[in-house]
């Protein structure tokens, strides 16, 4: 019998502002674990976080013919059912608060809820 995974969860610790190229394969892996009815959780972290503020909305991001600004995904991702979370601690670090965040962001979550997913066996993990 093959086991299914329940859910996935997607955590954002080296994708960056400064590597634009590199920031939609996380929300295309995400879309895709919803098209097979996978709940989807993205944790964003360490200098990630910056991608749910505002002023990050504008950026575009992707390769080649595929590129467009990062609140498109952000949406397309959450407009899907995905929860995307940041890291309490690295809001802090960045001098940053909840109120510096894009309404499309469900809330605070870091480390523990994070491990929480990954060390259960109906989830699966991948960290970008």
């Amino acid at each position: 019998m093959i086991r299914t995974a329940q859910g996935l969860a997607i955590l954002l610790w080296s994708a960056d502002l400064k590597s634009p190229e590199r920031l939609a394969t996380p929300f295309v892996m995400a879309q895709a674990a919803m098209a097979l009815e996978q709940s989807v959780e993205l944790y964003f972290t360490a200098a990630s976080v910056q991608l749910l503020t505002e002023a990050a909305g504008h950026l575009r991001v992707g390769f080649g013919r595929d590129i467009k600004p990062l609140e498109d995904y952000l949406r397309e991702t959450q407009a899907l059912g995905a929860q995307l979370y940041a890291c309490s601690q690295a809001l802090h670090a960045a001098g940053l608060s909840r109120d510096d965040l894009t309404a499309l962001c469900t809330g605070l979550g870091g480390s523990v809820q994070f491990m929480s997913r990954s060390c259960d066996p109906n989830w699966r993990a991948l960290v970008f």
